[in-house]
């Protein structure tokens, strides 16, 4: 009876152990082809833990990582596959697909060139994510759709929402690069790469990558069309680009969730803002 009644107790122990033991997936090696930048283009992937034993669909965030590093950021340094288990399993967020496309590879970042030699980008919209959300089994429509990323990704955040607003629910720039703040930056900038940029390249560029120009140009049916979470620590050397959107987002009256918290560029600080960027975004998985 003894023996019975120990044999009791140590299955009851070990439930919770069975019950906490599920965790999601991630490949962190994944490849496609492109066509448009004639190469392969590799991607990690984040899978929650109840994907394979189910057949339902998921909502999809599209986590970019910063300059530097490549598609295994967020999983290396970033502890994506801990952070988002913890967060589903406390019930903070929804399960979901987190998708990380290399974007150093070729030429670093997030955007087509100024003359569209480099169009990753159009590769981003165009075939990356058509690619994924018909591999995986991802909501196809924009509310269960959102973007993030964290410097050089929080520019690529910003861009991608404010480009494509129809394409995303939400969109969390960590201390981002928010690209030129002014039309002499960005002349600047160019001639780092041409040794002929006009005038004129240089106003379209600043009008089409600048976050601070899209934000203070944005059409009035724009202005809820994408939910905002912004985060720079106080001491962030791109606190003032962050900043400025900021206050411009204010002056437009469009809703965003503006947060300081100390710490500067550091995983650290990125890692603490992942748990909030994933209950944020599920609050419109979820239908806030």
């Amino acid at each position: 009876m003894n023996k019975l009644l120990f044999l009791a107790a140590a299955l009851l122990m070990a439930l919770p152990l069975t019950a906490t033991a599920q965790s999601g997936t991630v490949f962190d090696d994944l490849s496609m082809t492109s066509d448009i930048l004639d190469m392969e283009r590799k991607y990690a992937i984040y899978l929650p833990p109840d994907y394979d034993t189910s057949q339902r669909s998921y909502p999809v965030l599209y986590l970019l990582h910063g300059g530097g590093d490549d598609q295994t950021g967020w999983v290396q340094f970033g502890e994506v596959l801990h952070i988002a288990d913890k967060a589903i399993r406390e019930g903070n967020a929804t399960p979901m697909i987190i998708v990380m496309p290399d974007a150093n590879t070729g030429r670093r970042g997030y955007f087509n060139s100024l003359r569209g030699e480099w169009r990753y980008e159009d590769f981003f919209f165009e075939e990356f994510m058509p690619h994924v959300e018909s591999t995986y089994r991802i909501k196809g429509e924009k509310r269960y759709r959102a973007v993030a990323g964290l410097s050089m990704g929080g520019g690529g955040s910003f861009m991608y929402a404010l480009h494509r607003p129809d394409l995303f629910s939400s969109a969390a720039p960590l201390s981002a690069s928010t690209g030129p703040l002014s039309v002499e930056a960005a002349k600047e900038w160019l001639s780092r790469g041409y040794d002929d940029v006009t005038d004129e390249e240089a106003e379209a560029y600043f009008n089409q990558q600048s976050a601070l120009a899209l934000v203070q140009n944005m059409p009035d049916d724009q202005k809820n069309a994408v939910r905002w979470f912004i985060d720079c620590g106080d001491d962030d050397f791109l606190y003032e680009g962050n900043a400025l959107i900021h206050i411009a987002m204010r002056k437009a009256e469009i809703p965003h969730e503006y947060r300081v918290r100390q710490g500067g560029h550091t995983w650290t600080y990125w890692r603490e803002s992942l748990p909030v960027v994933l209950a944020f975004v599920s609050q419109a998985f979820h239908q806030y």
